[in-house]
């Protein structure tokens, strides 16, 4: 078995395969798979992952492979078969599924070294290596010729630990301290010899003859109000020593998460719950779709199943949208199972997901919380998977490989043999429709745990404001109901729902309208530095005084953005305290929890935000939540956008009336007889899934068929239409003859970045060598792709058709 067969770090379609390199002697005991490893290729040396070890190859006079990275395996062996599955079920290279499973410093360019963990004797070569240190370079492991097979065990066993100093800048932690150098009455001894004229180094020295313990270096430079000079004016003495720690960078203060216990479950809870527990108990694999109303204790069935879990001693995976990671999310989770939780998503730093993914891998804890790609974590022993929020669009990858965090999970939950829970006040349709045909398990809440009606929703059509002569934003019953909640100091959710509405300009004389010189989209406004800008490709330009086409002086944004608002809140109700919360206002590391805190400590009355504010947020003073232009969805060139305009109605709603406090809802439109506004209005899910399913099996649109988009890109116009008639051709003479081929068309945005964009979509029911198929003909477009910068992709189950 001294061959290792490995994928290199080599993104190009002509080399998505396995290569075999001969492992040398001193590699021989310790190389397993799911090891990264530097190998030569062609003239260059690459990296790339062991996937398999093997005794026999098809060539001759192989080359050897040239370093291990690890010396643990980084992928386990079913993170390598789901690697393989994943690249083949999103016809991405395998190396880019890899890749997505791990964190970025693991992909960086990084030098290693060994650190001694126990004060216990090593073995005498180890003894030798290390000679007193704590830290050394795995340059020195390789030149003093130590079995690596013995640094392995001594990893196994915990005595010492590899840590990977990455290059780009992400590394371990450290942290310096001081001690004193000498015993103290040396120190003393040296006190009373000091110069007056050092004030600063007696105080400290007198510090540390009170205290001589290890103290961190930043707290003795702001105890004294110091610098650096005093203290290695000290050090050259040899008085003070420095030492270095590595620390955990912990995101989250565990300290600070009161402990919280297991709540009584209502008779629905106790019912949803009781089949999960079944499934875990006899090692079981199903998916339970849990469809409960927004506060119907979806969070205790997930916390107190994750609990059995534990208990068996398997590990849980939870996975939560980016957007309602919030603090309050990660304190119910920390607060019931403390350290024994990772949490991983965007906003931590490279640093704090390597740290926590670490942890993970070090089986430190057994839950980890996450955004999407919390999915890949390395567990071993999973007990259940658990998708909140399961109708959320952040779920799917729109980059390769482009996969739906929902199907990885359910793969690892037959892998494991474990349940699989997808929770949701509005799942997606087509969830619903596998329930609904026995697929998956149905479980529905339909109380809220504190029996509180789930808040009133009155519909404000804005044509009639208009006819009345009220062109403000707000409807004359929003503004009235405001005035009133904030004068009982009651507090308000206002949500914006931007998506397909911009701020953009437009000259009022000629009509004519700024876009974007690379992209074929209308630039947008951005008021804090009066700067145009395009959200496709960063091109930004200065507002302009005149129309550049017809020079006319009356040039005007349209659109309403959040500062518009925010704006004419402060002329309209100027008591108002405004806390607005979108990408402007949450740039900042913590912000966004910032804000939050602010507004749950009453700091003000209304919060006003985009699609962030629309889910898992519990404030028990909020009694009124208002929606402003709830319908700017429904003109998208999108499907789903009907389905989109239900769920973000129905979840902003749930946000009212959470506690004590009866709550209201006043959604403003100008299209109120819309059937999405209409039912999202009465929380009627099921009325909404019958009308949807049927408009969905007249134009023959998912569940009822399947999609593929393909999309073809190039700088040259001819080039890439050319390319997609090619595409489209060679389908339609492999697929059946129910299948329907849709284009070449140009793509929503036809051009991004000075590249054209076209397309073509198939629609099918029964394809199952559609896959091969589509890698087949991308794979002879090759030549092109790698000398005259074509680019096609293929989304085998899109959720963005623009």
């Amino acid at each position: 078995m001294n061959i290792a067969k490995v994928i290199v770090d080599v993104p190009a379609g002509s080399i998505n395969q396995t290569f075999d390199y001969e492992i040398p002697e001193r590699f021989q005991e310790m190389l397993r798979p799911g090891m990264r490893v530097i190998v030569p290729f062609g003239s260059r040396k690459v990296m790339g992952y062991v996937v398999a070890r093997t005794g026999e190859s098809d060539f001759d006079h192989l080359k050897e492979l040239i370093d291990i990275l690890d010396l643990t395996p980084i992928l386990t062996p079913e993170l390598l078969d789901l690697g393989k599955w994943l690249a083949e079920e999103t016809i991405s290279l395998y190396i880019t599924a890899f890749q997505a499973m791990l964190p970025q410093v693991l992909k960086a360019n990084y030098k290693k070294e060994l650190e001694r963990l126990t004060t216990e004797s090593l073995s005498e070569q180890l003894e030798v290596l290390f000679a007193g240190r704590d830290f050394i370079s795995y340059e020195e492991l390789g030149n003093a010729g130590v079995s690596f097979y013995q640094v392995q065990k001594a990893i196994q066993a915990g005595d010492i630990a590899v840590h990977y100093q990455v290059k780009s800048r992400v590394t371990k932690k450290h942290i310096t301290f001081l001690k004193p150098a000498r015993e103290v009455y040396l120190l003393e001894e040296a006190l009373q010899d000091m110069s007056n004229k050092a004030k600063k180094q007696q105080e400290i020295l007198a510090f540390f003859i009170e205290r001589p313990e290890e103290i961190e270096l930043n707290y003795i430079l702001k105890k004294f109000g110091t610098t650096r000079a005093v203290i290695n004016a000290l050090q050259n003495k040899n008085l003070l020593t420095a030492l270095k720690k590595e620390v955990y960078r912990n995101p989250h203060d565990d300290q600070a998460f009161e402990k919280t216990a297991a709540l009584t479950l209502t008779k629905q809870q106790q019912k949803a719950l009781k089949p999960v527990r079944q499934h875990i108990h006899e090692d079981r694999h199903d998916v339970f779709l849990l469809h409960g109303v927004t506060g119907s204790g979806k969070t205790e069935i997930y916390l107190q199943a994750i609990q059995d879990v534990i208990d068996k001693g398997e590990e849980a995976i939870v996975l939560v949208p980016e957007i309602s990671l919030t603090p309050q999310m990660v304190r119910r989770f920390k607060g019931r199972f403390g350290s024994n939780v990772a949490v991983l998503h965007s906003a931590l730093s490279h640093g704090e997901k390597y740290d926590e993914w670490r942890r993970v891998h070090r089986k430190e804890v057994q839950v980890v919380v996450g955004a999407r790609s919390a999915v890949f974590a390395p567990f071993e022993n999973l007990g259940i998977i658990i998708i909140d929020e399961e109708h959320e669009n952040s779920y799917k990858q729109e980059d390769q490989p482009r996969y739906h965090a929902r199907d990885v999970a359910i793969h690892r939950g037959e892998n494991h043999q474990c349940p699989v829970i997808l929770g949701s006040a509005t799942p997606t349709l087509e969830s619903y429709a596998r329930a609904q045909k026995g697929v998956y398990q149905l479980t529905t809440l339909n109380k809220r745990t504190n029996d509180k009606a789930m808040p009133e929703v009155n519909i404000v059509d804005m044509r009639d404001e208009l006819h009345a002569g009220n062109r403000s934003m707000f409807s004359r019953s929003l503004k009235d109901n405001m005035e009133e909640r904030i004068k009982r100091g009651e507090q308000i959710v206002l949500l914006l729902n931007r998506r397909g509405y911009s701020t953009f300009v437009m000259c009022r004389e000629c009509g004519h309208v700024k876009e974007c010189p690379h992209c074929d989209i209308a630039l947008t406004f951005h008021k804090y530095n009066n700067r145009l800008k395009c959200h496709y490709c960063s091109f930004e330009e200065p507002m302009p005084m005149y129309c550049p086409s017809c020079s006319s002086d009356l040039i005007r944004f349209f659109g309403t953005g959040t500062q518009r608002i925010e704006e004419s809140l402060t002329q309209l109700i100027p008591e108002a305290r405004v806390l607005r919360m979108d990408v402007d206002t949450t740039r900042r590391k913590g912000a966004h929890e910032k804000l939050l805190t602010q507004f749950a400590n009453k700091e003000a009355d209304i919060l006003l935000g985009t699609q962030m504010i629309a889910k898992g947020l519990d404030f028990e003073n909020v009694t009124l939540v208002g929606v402003l232009t709830a319908d700017s969805m429904l003109n998208l060139p999108d499907f789903r956008s009907s389905e989109k305009t239900f769920q973000l109605l129905t979840q902003v709603s749930g946000r009212a009336g959470r506690h004590e406090l009866p709550g209201e809802v006043i959604v403003q439109t100008y299209t109120p007889e819309h059937y999405s506004i209409e039912m999202a209005s009465h929380y009627n899910f099921i009325q909404f899934y019958q009308h949807e399913m049927k408009v969905r099996k007249k134009f023959q649109y998912p569940p009822y068929v399947f999609l593929a988009l393909i999309t073809v890109s190039h700088q040259n116009h001819v080039t890439a239409v050319q390319t997609t008639q090619k595409i489209v051709k060679t389908l339609r003479t492999y697929v059946g003859e129910d299948t329907v081929i849709l284009g070449p068309s140009p793509s929503p945005i036809s051009r991004v970045k000075d590249r054209y964009r076209w397309q073509c979509m198939v629609k099918y029911k029964q394809e199952p060598q559609l896959r091969t198929l589509i890698y087949k003909i991308i794979r002879q477009f090759d030549e092109e792709m790698r000398k005259d910068d074509l680019q096609i992709s293929a989304d085998m189950q899109p959720y963005q058709l623009m």
